[in-house]
């Protein structure tokens, strides 16, 4: 284990990686129903079954021609077509047009043997109960989608490691697929410490707070798309938190311990999770602010981290750390692209080389611009989070970022 006095610090990025490239991934496969498949990533790439559509249908309200027979049309020289019937919806048309026919058809309605075209209603007119007369020229295919217009048979409609949006599910079902291969979800067993930690509902004692961290982090499991594993507040004590965190570990994916904020605290976390399996520790600190304690860590296979007990801290290390490793673990094959605005810096923000800060901002508009302010507070004030609309990153090797520059604003 590496020494307490923080630290052998690494860089966000190479702390992210060490832990990805020793645990165990992709999880088993499993099969949902389609309607319950939201935000699942799936297992491996999906075929249609079917065409689809699986026949020719208009897309408008008006009636099925021959295209041929309405060439020339024009409001002085109309196209007159005998109407002999009309298309039931969701049956098979009992017409088959001639020349100079045309049937009545409606949205979604089979187009009828004899047709390639449909003429919007807007464009005829009636001039007696079985005669329309047609406006203008219709082209072959003209307001109708064909066979597998959408999509073939055998043609690839969701890759392996997509995370499923309400269209996925539509198409999925539209071809007849019912049930879905998925990855399981990761389970994430969250073990909070501290003596001076209290449960939520507990009103807390001088030199006591509230257990904040196991909530905001079962929440950011579930955005992530695991499912949270809440255990009891740990006191500080090295066997007990050694205990909790076997057992945790054993009924989990990944373990996630909120830790203490003194150092001693942190060495006794750190030295617990270095003892779960091999390898153990690969980053005890990061260059990171918030959240430079953070210890990241593989036993035998699954991910374990030692987060930073202030609850700002925590909150930006798991979505540095936490939930790239929950994606790692679904297989998802392209990370989320998350939601940024470009806006101004409103005031000079301060920083050192060598550490990437994360810095929560608020947006203002002002005479017509975007404008980024610092939303300035200790990472153990929750509010500041609350107060903000989102992150700003000063990079590594920046001395700061001056007001008026133009920044990318991660919105929350």
């Amino acid at each position: 284990m590496q020494s307490a006095e923080l630290f052998n610090v690494v860089a966000p990025a190479d702390g992210l990686a060490r832990v990805l490239r020793v645990v165990a991934a992709p999880l088993p496969a499993e099969s949902v129903p389609v309607m319950t498949a939201l935000g699942r990533v799936t297992a491996a790439d999906l075929a249609a079954p079917a065409d689809l559509p699986a026949f020719a249908r208009s897309t408008m309200d008006g009636y099925a021609v021959a295209a041929r027979d309405t060439f020339g049309a024009s409001e002085s020289l109309p196209a007159l077509l005998e109407i002999v019937g009309e298309v039931a919806m969701g049956r098979t048309p009992d017409v088959r047009l001639g020349p100079g026919q045309a049937a009545r058809i409606f949205t979604g309605g089979l187009l009828p043997d004899g047709a390639d075209a449909v003429v919007i209603i807007e464009e005829t007119q009636l001039v007696g109960p079985v005669s329309v007369e047609v406006l203008r020229p219709a082209a072959p295919g003209e307001h109708v989608v064909r066979p597998g217009e959408d999509v073939r048979r055998g043609e690839v409609v969701v890759l392996g490691g997509h995370v499923l949006r309400p269209q996925d599910l539509g198409a999925l079902l539209g071809v007849g697929l019912t049930a879905v291969a998925v990855r399981r979800r990761p389970r994430v067993a969250i073990v909070p410490t501290g003596d001076e930690i209290v449960p939520p509902d507990v009103e807390p004692q001088p030199g006591q707070v509230r257990n904040i961290n196991g909530g905001t982090l079962a929440a950011q499991v579930l955005a992530a798309g695991g499912v949270p594993l809440t255990y009891p507040i740990v006191p500080d004590d090295a066997e007990a938190l050694r205990r909790a965190a076997r057992a945790a570990l054993d009924a989990a994916d990944v373990l996630v311990l909120s830790a203490g904020s003194s150092v001693s605290t942190r060495d006794m976390t750190a030295t617990v999770l270095d003892g779960l399996g091999s390898p153990g520790i690969v980053a005890h600190g990061v260059a990171l602010k918030p959240g430079k304690p953070t210890v990241l860590a593989v036993a035998d296979g699954k991910a374990v981290f030692g987060l930073p007990g202030n609850p700002v801290s925590s909150m930006i290390t798991f979505e540095l750390f936490v939930a790239p490793t929950l994606r790692h673990l679904l297989g998802i094959a392209e990370p989320p692209r998350p939601a940024t605005v470009r806006a101004a810096l409103a005031r000079n923000v301060p920083s050192a080389p060598g550490r990437e800060d994360h810095l929560p901002v608020r947006l203002v508009e002002r005479d017509g611009a975007l404008l980024a302010e610092p939303v300035f507070g200790k990472s153990n004030l929750i509010f500041t989070l609350v107060r903000a609309d989102g992150l700003i990153v000063v990079p590594l090797d920046a001395l700061g970022l001056m007001a008026g520059q133009s920044v990318d604003v991660r919105l929350f």
